[in-house]
Order: C-alpha cells, then structure tokens, then sequence
C-alpha cells in the first residue's frame, strides 16, 4: 500500500485494509524497538510538532517517534509559534512546509489541522482536535488486538462523556475494525448525529454494530473492554464543573461495574486520569464536591485489568508507523 504524501487528519479517511496495514507497521516497529535495532529510516528528514494544547504522551510519542526514524524535531507551543495570531493558518502552512517534510498539529477545532493540510506541500498529521484523536484510536486498537489476538467479532464500550473526540475516532475505528460499539452515557453527552451517521454505514459494511445508550445494565456480559475518559477536560469552564460532575458520576468505571462485565473485560483510558488525590485538579475537586476519584476508581486503574499503560507506550508504536508510512517513497528503498 502506498500511503506516501497522505494525511492523517481522521480515521474515516483510511481503508480497513490500510488501518491494518498502519497497525501491522506498527507492530513491527514495536518489535524493532524492543529488540534494540536501528531503524533511523530518514536522517534527511525534519518534522514540526505544533501544541496549541500541551500532551504528555503526544509530544513525546511524536518526538522519540521521530527521533527514532533520524528525524530532526522540532516543538511548537502557543508561545514559540504565531499561528492564528500574527500569521493565518494557511500562511503558516505554505512555510512549515517550505522547511519541514512533515507537520503534526494538536489543538483545537478540526477546521484548523484541516486547513494546514490543504495549504501544506507535506504530510499533515493530527494529535487531537476537539473533534478527533486518531492516533489514540490506533494505539487503543493496537493495545486491544494485542492483548485478544484479534479485533474483529468484539465489543468495546465507552462510558462517560460520548461525545468526546477520544469517543468520536473510537467509534470510527470500531466500525471500520468489525468491533462492536457502545456509547453509553448521559443523555445530554451523547455522540453528534453526525458522527453516527457516518459510522454505522461503515459499522454495518463490516458485520458490527454501534448502539447509544445511557443505561449501564445493556454492557452487562457482552463487553469485552470498557473505555472512559477523565470528566474534566483541558479548558474546561470551572463553573461547569459541578454540572458536568453531577451528569457523569453515575458512569463512574469501578469494580462494581467491571464484575457484571465479563470476567476476562479490560480496562482502557486515553490518560491522564483522576483515579486518585495525587494531581492538583484532582485535589481541587475533593475540596470542592468531596470525590477521591472520578471517572474510574484506584481499584480498577492499578488492577490487574486496565492495561492504560501497554495503550500509552503504543502511542508512540502507531505515530511512527503513521509517520514512516506518509514519508516514505517506495522507489528510495
């Protein structure tokens, strides 16, 4: 497959044979990793990563990624670039890629990473919008089809805010993978009619189903992993955050949920999370609605079930599959 020069922008965008082929690449870079071989591929080759919103994983699956393949790398926050203030997006895009050969962009709406690669000569890779995560769909594939051997025929449920960019790409991927899906949740955060709409064509193409609910008893016994995020995202309205508390305490992830799914159901979170008082956000929000956790319990985060870390090292297996796949010329070999 040649997927020289592409996009990543959304997971709709790719084939499920590419995404297998992008997963399989994947696997095999994590092999090389582990096994200590040099696979600096491209020692000619320069990328940027743009953060209009600050990552742990992102940023540094992005840059040891890079740093891995050769790469030159370099980091753009809100201070060290003009962006959208002093130079527009498509300016900025005509000479990122004047000098870059390849642009990662992570902020905020779809729009933006969307205009970069219509104006960019070069590769154009999203590490999140408001309305996607693509690369955390793959890695969260990766993770699952490790842990079962395989994808197709099983169920994964997402619990908490459904309509979340996390909760956006993994329904995409569900559909385009033959994996069941669930969204359940609160009524008022359900996923966007759009969203559904361009999924559950593809969903029913590949023999699987999307379903939407806000009732915890429908996961019960069929779920083969459950997904959540944390309720308080990054610029979250703290007035909001008593009503948004209220609406999805009811979806908290915790043992008593995890023991009505099935006995071998894993459990999976895009991170951070508020699974204890060890974070100021967390500490802020114990003294002000008294919770020690939210949206899933110590007890099911550090159990022998959440397989959250295995998901986070992945990240940077899928973006460099991503990257060597869109950088990459067959005739170079």
């Amino acid at each position: 497959m040649d997927f020289f020069g592409r996009d990543f922008l959304r997971i709709l965008d790719f084939t499920e044979e590419e995404l297998h082929y992008m997963l399989a690449t994947a696997r095999k870079f994590k092999e090389l990793k582990k096994s200590g071989q040099n696979h600096k591929i491209f020692p000619n080759k320069n990328i940027a990563i743009v953060f209009e919103k600050t990552s742990t994983r992102t940023r540094c699956s992005f840059e040891v990624a890079g740093y891995d393949l050769g790469m030159g790398v370099t980091y753009l926050d809100p201070t060290g670039s003009q962006m959208g203030h002093k130079e527009s997006i498509a300016d900025t895009a005509r000479v990122l890629s004047r000098i870059y050969d390849g642009i990662e962009y992570r902020g905020f709406d779809q729009g933006i990473v969307d205009d970069l690669a219509k104006y960019s000569d070069v590769p154009v890779w999203n590490g999140l919008t408001d309305q996607c995560h693509p690369t955390q769909a793959l890695a969260d594939f990766m993770t699952i089809e490790e842990h079962f051997g395989h994808l197709k025929g099983l169920t994964l449920a997402f619990v908490g805010d459904t309509r979340n960019n996390v909760a956006n790409s993994l329904m995409a991927m569900s559909a385009k993978m033959g994996v069941n899906f669930i969204a359940c949740g609160p009524e008022e955060l359900r996923p966007s009619d759009e969203i559904i709409a361009a999924c559950k064509p593809v969903a029913e193409k590949n023999g699987c189903t999307i379903a939407i609910t806000n009732n915890l008893a429908e996961l019960e016994g069929k779920v083969d992993a459950v997904y959540t995020d944390i309720w308080l995202s990054m610029g979250e309205d703290k007035e909001k955050w008593g009503e948004r508390i209220e609406l999805l305490k009811p979806y908290q992830v915790n043992m008593e949920l995890m023991n009505k799914l099935k006995p071998t159901t894993v459990f999976l979170h895009c991170l951070p999370s508020f699974h204890d008082l060890n974070t100021k956000i967390a500490k802020d929000v114990n003294e002000k609605f008294g919770l020690s956790e939210m949206e899933v319990t110590n007890e099911v985060f550090e159990s022998e079930r959440s397989i959250v870390f295995d998901e986070a090292e992945n990240r940077m297996h899928t973006i460099k599959a991503v990257m060597f796949l869109t950088l990459y010329k067959k005739e170079e070999k």
